[in-house]
């Protein structure tokens, strides 16, 4: 469904959802001719992260774990000075000591990204705080990930939030589901004792919604109604963003399980194949997305593959702008630390 959209909200949806898509498929080839260490990839999720931002204004505040880079995309940060800030050089947006799981950008509203599970959820509280005091109609979004419903501090966060009213959106990206256990090589997925995440919040008399992450129709509805609420005063609300894994995210180490997305899959079947072909066809975001975008008449074949044409452009921009800068400099090692 794209009813609940503009023409304009529809198209940029898309673009964001096509960058962090090329941007993250970049990544897997980036590290296999670079030894950057661990990292995490969007893919799967895209259509959470492009939307959510279409509800915020530019002096609204983010932070987000260490799947960070397609918040940060989807929020407008420069491919290429991230692409140097993965790689630890002098020309990232962290002079390159933020790498991929620490890769932050102020200039867009991000506070942090932390490698911490749940390590970003109790600043957002506190930033939301800072927010209420000011007397202003901002608000913080905060992104994690189904385990970061573990960890004692997002539980305090949430109460305190919730005793002081404040605005702040609690985004919390499950993709449980399709995930592989330890013993099989996978992340550990998470464990909690409550039949549903959103029953947390719930708890603490936070407005909760659970939507297919997916979907980007569903997501804008309800984080547009959260948004619209919280910025007249109503405290803080909860979404679980609820999709299926990305096969390429399963093992500890990102694969390419699904291969170079072949947009055309949307309209021609015969391109969807292999071992994870349903998982292309029943929920790759953007694979839906496109099908729905055709369907309603909104976007055209060859109006998609020169978007795309373009951001694959850019993307292979970025990537030589990230090689070509230099590393940090020895005498710059001392560089914003501090010292009592």
């Amino acid at each position: 469904m794209t009813d609940n959209l503009t023409p304009d909200q529809n198209s940029a949806i898309l673009d964001r959802m096509l960058l962090i898509r090329r941007f993250e498929e970049m990544l897997i080839d980036l590290a296999g001719d670079h030894n950057f260490g661990h990292y995490h990839l969007y893919i799967g999720e895209e259509a959470t992260g492009a939307t959510v931002v279409e509800s915020l204004t530019e002096t609204d505040l983010l932070l987000t774990t260490w799947r960070n880079h397609g918040h940060l995309l989807a929020r407008g940060a420069d491919p290429g000075r991230m692409v140097a800030e993965i790689l630890g050089r002098a020309d990232g947006y962290n002079k390159g000591r933020g790498g991929t799981l620490h890769l932050t950008v102020r200039d867009v509203g991000f506070l942090s990204t932390s490698g911490l599970v749940g390590g970003a959820v109790g600043l957002a509280s506190g930033a939301g705080f800072a927010l209420k005091q000011a007397g202003e109609d901002n608000i913080c979004v905060v992104f994690f990930g189904d385990g970061a419903m573990e960890e004692g501090v997002v539980f305090e966060a949430m109460n305190l939030a919730s005793l002081w009213s404040l605005p702040v959106l609690f985004v919390c990206e499950n993709n449980n589901s399709g995930a592989i256990s330890a013993q099989e090589g996978g992340f550990p997925s998470s464990e909690i004792a409550a039949s549903r995440i959103s029953d947390i919040p719930k708890s603490l008399n936070i407005k909760s919604e659970l939507v297919d992450g997916a979907d980007v129709a569903a997501v804008h509805a309800v984080i547009a109604e959260a948004v619209g609420g919280m910025r007249k005063g109503s405290g803080p609300a909860f979404i679980e963003a609820y999709t299926e894994r990305w096969p390429g995210s399963r093992p500890l180490w990102p694969t390419q399980a699904t291969g170079v997305t072949q947009l055309a899959a949307a309209w021609d079947p015969s391109l969807i194949t292999g071992e994870y072909a349903g998982w292309i066809d029943e929920f790759d975001p953007l694979i839906r997305f496109i099908r729905n975008q055709l369907d309603a008449g909104v976007l055209s074949q060859d109006e998609l593959r020169e978007r795309d044409s373009k951001i694959c452009d850019q993307i292979a921009e970025a990537r030589a702008f990230g090689e070509a800068s230099a590393l940090p400099g020895p005498e710059s090692a001392l560089d914003g630390v501090f010292a009592a």
